[in-house]
């Protein structure tokens, strides 16, 4: 139920981007650039990991949104809840586990990442580049799932299929052109 007097108690996320498309506008081509432009990532890893820290934050709304969406781009079902039981016995290919280790520990205690994690992901094969995009999609979904969440939005399963199939089908930047006027 949203917070927000002014806003029906079943708003979606999408509600609050038509009420305030302002700041709307340049979120939802941050989201594209990060989630759908080329990377080592493949969208459905970056889309994983959009997952990965909604689930680790407890926040449903972009938890299911979006492991709906990184299966809509092959991840296997049951990968996230494996994921967010135990990295270490998901069942995921071994590169993954000391970046999702990495996402984990700068979601949780972001102080507290040191050059150590950023090697750990190196030695496993990846780049800077894909170190640099898993930090950017981790710190994104942390911001979207305070925003979420301090929104009080709440998206029953069915709002989650057709969010999570129009963001696979269409990306993130055809959510422009259902906001409408920007204020």
């Amino acid at each position: 139920m949203s917070y927000l007097p002014s806003l029906p108690s079943d708003a979606v996320l999408l509600t609050v981007f038509r009420t305030y498309p302002t700041p709307a506008v340049p979120l939802l081509e941050y989201h594209e650039a990060l989630l759908r432009s080329p990377s080592l990532l493949t969208i459905a890893q970056r889309e994983l990991i959009a997952a990965y820290v909604s689930g680790l934050n407890a926040c449903d709304y972009c938890y299911g949104i979006h492991t709906v969406t990184a299966e809509a781009f092959g991840l296997p079902e049951g990968t996230l809840t494996a994921l967010i039981e135990d990295v270490d016995t998901a069942p995921i290919d071994e590169p993954l586990r000391p970046l999702l280790r990495y996402v984990a520990k700068l979601t949780r205690t972001p102080a507290k990442v040191t050059s150590a994690d950023v090697a750990a992901v190196l030695d496993a094969g990846w780049d800077e580049s894909a170190v640099h995009d898993a930090a950017s999609v981790c710190g994104l979904f942390n911001l979207m799932n305070r925003l979420v969440d301090g929104l009080g939005l709440t998206a029953d399963p069915g709002y989650r299929e057709l969010a999570a199939h129009r963001l696979a089908d269409h990306g993130y930047a055809h959510l422009k052109s259902l906001l409408g006027g920007t204020r």
